[in-house]
């Protein structure tokens, strides 16, 4: 194996590499999706890179770039293998990797979509009470996730909070508002009463 990867040509080993690395971090990105965990909560990372409130068509975040380098090194491999020239083999990898992040993209934004549907009356999450998924930023400073129970079924849903401390994954929560857009305002049990009201457009 070693002498089979020295005798690899410079931007050979390049893409080997970045192809190895992100289907291992794709694995694991599959595995914690499947049990239930995410990784975006260790440091919350799409929050980071996408720089808005995680609500719409999100092309930049942390699962679209493992998709990125993913398909770009299996690419990239896949052209030295046929003779292609390395410019072009990197042109025809970074083409390859930017239509699977639009394609990711594409999956979640309609997802999302699917979730928030006229099926789903959102007011009726009022007072439920759940868990936080993903950690939201005090007083409305960043969006989160929370897991709820409503109309009888389990959902992840966008919330905010008005609380002065960051809930983090795990916290128990109430919630207390359901604003225009969708988004669910929670608290901690005993901080309720900060905001009772909700608006809700029909």
């Amino acid at each position: 194996m070693t002498e089979w990867f020295s005798s690899l040509g410079t931007f050979e080993k390049a893409f080997w590499v970045i192809a190895i690395v992100g289907s291992l971090v794709f694995l694991i990105v599959l595995v914690m999706t499947f049990i239930g965990g995410d990784v975006d909560d260790a440091g919350d990372v799409d929050a980071d890179v996408d720089g808005d409130t995680g609500i719409g068509f999100q092309f930049l975040s942390f699962k679209n770039l493992v998709g990125f380098f993913t398909i770009f090194g299996w690419s990239g491999i896949s052209c030295m293998s046929i003779g292609i020239p390395a410019p072009f083999s990197i042109l025809i990898a970074t083409l390859c990797g930017l239509a699977m992040m639009f394609i990711m993209a594409s999956i979640f934004y309609y997802l999302g979509k699917l979730t928030s549907d006229g099926s789903l009356v959102m007011k009726n999450a009022l007072n439920a009470v759940g868990e936080v998924y993903l950690s939201i930023g005090a007083n409305r400073s960043k969006l989160g996730k929370v897991q709820i129970t409503i109309q009888g079924t389990m959902r992840e849903l966008d919330a905010l909070t008005d609380s002065d401390q960051d809930l983090k994954q795990g916290d128990i929560i109430t919630v207390t508002e359901v604003t225009s857009n969708g988004v669910l305002i929670v608290n901690k049990p005993g901080e309720e009463n900060k905001n009772i009201s909700f608006i809700v457009n029909d």
